[in-house]
């Protein structure tokens, strides 16, 4: 069985009880993070979203709520940092879309652990902290499916099913709307501002800054500690 660098299994843990395992969806790099082109000092796009992810994913596996975490990609280096973090990789299904590639992650933790509670998490939550994700989690136990509107309050972070239900994801746009009206409950949790806290836009770079962002985002905008470089 593969370990990560920390010593976290890489495969799915099909010991632990009563937690969620994560799926992350993360598109090819050179294709992310489109509307960052110029911002943060001109630092490339994959390497921005490639340390979103690090840090979001680092974050996820230390949250007392989660399991494991599978993240859904065919890009090889992604796949090779998340997996020494202790990710599980899950080859993404060509050109299907990011709604395709979470139901194709979560069926992929269900052929492992068939009752396993899954919960769709974005990768670019890069001031992600553990603890208030695992108070999301927490509350989302006691609905059969549930979301997180983002920071804007118009899309989606966090999509949960517990066992035996579907995940039925529709992020993308105002998924909030979407999730609500196929019967997902909203987290109405305030102060968990860093699990909403997603990054597409050069705003909300700077938001997440203020809150503070992980160690790989942080070291790859060293020379910009509060804001995107002009």
């Amino acid at each position: 069985m593969r370990t990560g660098a920390h010593g976290r299994r890489a495969d799915l843990d099909t010991d632990a009880t009563g937690r969620w395992s994560l799926v992350v969806p993360l598109k090819p790099l050179a294709l992310a993070k489109s509307r960052l082109a110029g911002a943060a000092g001109g630092i490339p796009r994959p390497q921005l979203a490639l340390a979103f992810a690090q840090d979001t994913v680092a974050a996820a596996l230390t949250c007392s709520e989660v399991r494991d975490v599978a993240v859904v990609t065919d890009d090889p280096v992604a796949g090779a940092e998340l997996s020494a973090l202790g990710a599980r990789i899950v080859p993404d299904l060509p050109a299907a879309g990011l709604n395709a590639a979470l139901a194709h992650g979560a069926r992929a933790v269900r052929s492992v652990r068939a009752d396993a509670a899954v919960a769709a998490l974005n990768a670019d939550l890069p001031a992600l902290r553990p603890s208030e994700l695992a108070r999301v989690l927490s509350y989302a136990r006691g609905f059969s499916r549930a979301f997180l509107p983002d920071a804007a309050g118009i899309g989606t972070t966090l999509l949960t099913a517990t066992e035996g239900v579907e995940l039925r994801p529709a992020f993308g746009g105002p998924s909030r709307r979407r999730h609500s009206a196929s019967g997902a409950v909203e987290i109405p949790l305030g102060d968990v501002v860093s699990v909403r806290q997603d990054v597409d836009a050069p705003t909300d770079l700077t938001a997440a800054l203020a809150l503070g962002v992980g160690p790989r985002t942080t070291a790859l905008l060293a020379p910009c500690p509060a804001a995107p470089c002009p």
